[in-house]
């Protein structure tokens, strides 16, 4: 069965120097791959390069088997491949509500109502905050925002960058929790980039372990969560 999203021999690299060298996973339907490593080991760039930022020198990335080379990141977006980078982008200037609304854009009216309802019965507090401005939210709230927008958008297969930055680790288990429940309820597929290590490969099916551009380790999460010498080496806990 083909994978949701395949990357194969992936290369980049920015002004000559490799970022990424050679690079190849699988993420299958409704299932959580994360992809960890010490800061710089390349998990932004891949993910950039994934959802059409960054081109690459070598390699291919496929959404449901067909390769995305030369398709827009407006275009891979409307295929359902949605990427939430890292930093929590929202719009600040507008409200909860309207940056829900931009998020469920090319979606109908009536989808587009169902989706912003669903996305405040998984976020509670933004359902409380709806008409509240971006730039009036908490730093937990703006990564639900970022999250959500993504989701009422009704992506296959959804790139998520550093969710746990700066949050309260309540926050983070709340965020992975609602990831592992759309997974196993709705199918969608999430490649989870990460450096907070034991919260994501708390989560998921498997975990990738990336170090200085390498694939370094490919295997069920929980064989990696507890693998002492290569969490030591690579991982730093």
């Amino acid at each position: 069965m083909t994978a949701a999203l395949e990357i194969d021999g992936l290369t980049v690299g920015y002004g000559g120097a490799p970022v990424l060298r050679d690079v190849r996973l699988d993420v299958p339907h409704g299932r959580i791959v994360a992809l960890v490593g010490a800061n710089g080991a390349g998990k932004t760039t891949l993910l950039r390069t994934a959802s059409g930022l960054v081109p690459a020198a070598r390699g291919t990335v496929r959404l449901d088997g067909d390769d995305l080379a030369g398709v827009s990141v407006e275009d891979r977006s409307r295929r359902g491949l949605a990427h939430v980078p890292e930093g929590r982008g929202v719009v600040v200037e507008l409200t909860v509500e309207e940056n829900l609304r931009l998020g469920a854009l090319w979606r109908s009216p009536a989808e587009r109502r169902a989706a912003i309802a669903d996305a405040y019965e998984l976020f509670e507090p933004l359902a409380r905050r709806r008409t509240s401005p971006g730039h009036q939210l908490s730093g937990g709230e703006r990564q639900m925002l970022a999250l959500a927008r993504a989701l009422v958008a009704a992506p296959g297969v959804l790139l998520l960058d550093e969710p746990s930055l700066g949050l309260a680790p309540r926050v983070v288990a709340q965020i992975m929790a609602v990831l592992r429940r759309l997974c196993d309820a709705t199918g969608l597929t999430v490649l989870l980039a990460e450096q907070n290590v034991a919260s994501a490969l708390s989560v998921a099916d498997h975990g990738v372990v990336l170090g200085l551009g390498e694939v370094v380790a490919s295997r069920p999460a929980a064989e990696l969560l507890h693998d002492t010498t290569l969490r030591h080496a690579y991982l730093g806990f």
